[in-house]
């Protein structure tokens, strides 16, 4: 049986919002929410931290010591190595890549995700390209030989630094799959569920405050209700809805196009 290794990537360094993953959100940190719902997936027995190498970044594997989770630690700039790295130590024979400003995934997705790539011959399967679901719902699952070939072969910068640019980008090397949000709808570029500025953290805690104490493993579902009831939540981060890492590398990227992100404006640098 092939083994599944689910790495969170996680530093405190965040140029718009220093040690996001840190912040309080009902008497514990960000990334340890992050955690608690990863492993509430059927998919993720096997759940590790992968941090950098920086010493400002030990809290994080002391976080990790505390609460007897895996941790790597790594190079803090190049994320495909670290990756490769941490799987390689760990054993991975699949990889499953979810980046910690993800505090509220919903672990269904992750399930639907990881089964969608055991139930096909796919290299690489992802519910990003396209994305559907809203933004803060991120899962790329692929095989270690998948891995391995793109960290021997990657050499732009930006495919180094983002992990799988590499391999969505060469689909004349790599069988890529994706999965569609069931209910039809596209909400990746008007719900922002991601950890990113202070508004997204005014936002992910108003979630939690008001859905936890009364269903601690809430679901999509039960987040769209809420917003629905409560609209003016939705507003707290809207200005930076469709904000992603693309807008700075359109001219590189070959399969994303302008409406895939929002382009930089003062608001969004």
């Amino acid at each position: 049986m092939s083994k599944i290794v689910t790495l969170i990537q996680a530093r405190t360094g965040s140029k718009r919002f220093p040690a996001k993953i840190l912040k309080p959100v009902l008497d514990q940190t960000m990334l340890y929410r992050m955690v608690e719902r990863v492993r509430h997936s059927e998919s993720c027995s096997e759940v590790v931290v992968i941090t950098t190498d920086l010493p400002e970044d030990r809290i994080i594997e002391k976080i990790c010591e505390k609460q007897g989770w895996s941790c790597y630690r790594g190079s803090e700039l190049d994320l495909l190595d670290r990756h490769y790295k941490a799987a390689k130590y760990f054993g991975a024979d699949i990889v499953l890549k979810i980046p910690s400003d993800c505090p509220l995934i919903d672990p269904a997705i992750i399930d639907k995700t990881v089964q969608f790539y055991l139930n096909h011959s796919f290299d690489y399967v992802s519910n990003l390209h396209p994305p559907t679901y809203p933004d803060g719902n991120d899962v790329e699952v692929f095989s270690m030989d998948t891995l391995e070939y793109t960290w021997v072969t990657a050499q732009k910068d930006f495919e180094r630094e983002h992990t799988t640019p590499f391999i969505w980008e060469n689909r004349d090397l790599f069988y890529v799959g994706n999965v569609f949000w069931e209910s039809g709808s596209n909400f990746s570029m008007t719900h922002r569920f991601t950890l990113d500025y202070p508004e997204d953290y005014q936002f992910i805690n108003a979630i939690y405050n008001k859905l936890y104490p009364v269903q601690p493993h809430f679901t999509l579902c039960d987040i769209l209700e809420l917003l629905e009831n409560e609209p003016q939540l939705k507003e707290i981060n809207s200005k930076y809805a469709g904000v992603n890492w693309y807008r700075h590398h359109l001219k590189d990227l070959k399969t994303i196009s302008e409406v895939e992100t929002k382009i930089q404006t003062e608001l969004c640098k």
